[in-house]
């Protein structure tokens, strides 16, 4: 039996939560590696990209800044690409990474310009089914 690692367990995980998500809004997907970061607003339905931002583009990688700051240029560059495009409300797929850092910095940044995203963190907003509890006594 193969071993499932901890960033595959929360991959498949995320990704289970998100499919009950998938009416009528984008999908946000993130990727990240060791020093870029680049983002994606995917429509699932057509199977089609429709606005990206990516720290190897030229106005970005022509700044010297910080990878923290990056993050928070590239949101603020994927969010007015998106409002040309009048998308405003959208889920966020973190795919495998956790939710701090530089891909915290790029949501934030993202909520801050106009996006409103299915999933708050701050409010809790999963819709999760309510089990019911019952003791026979």
């Amino acid at each position: 039996m193969k071993k499932i690692n901890n960033k595959t367990k929360r991959k498949l995980r995320n990704r289970s939560k998100l499919k009950s998500v998938n009416v009528n809004r984008y999908r946000i997907c993130v990727s990240k590696s060791l020093n870029n970061l680049s983002a994606q607003i995917i429509d699932d339905k057509q199977k089609k990209t429709l606005v990206s931002a990516s720290s190897i583009e030229k106005e970005i990688r022509s700044k010297n800044v910080k990878k923290m700051e990056k993050s928070s240029l590239i949101g603020e560059i994927l969010a007015k690409r998106a409002k040309e495009k009048n998308i405003s409300e959208v889920y966020f797929d973190r795919g495998d990474n956790k939710y701090h850092g530089r891909v915290k910095t790029f949501a934030e940044t993202l909520r801050k310009n106009g996006l409103k995203f299915w999933y708050d963190r701050k409010q809790k907003k999963w819709k999760r089914s309510k089990r019911k509890i019952s003791c026979n006594q």
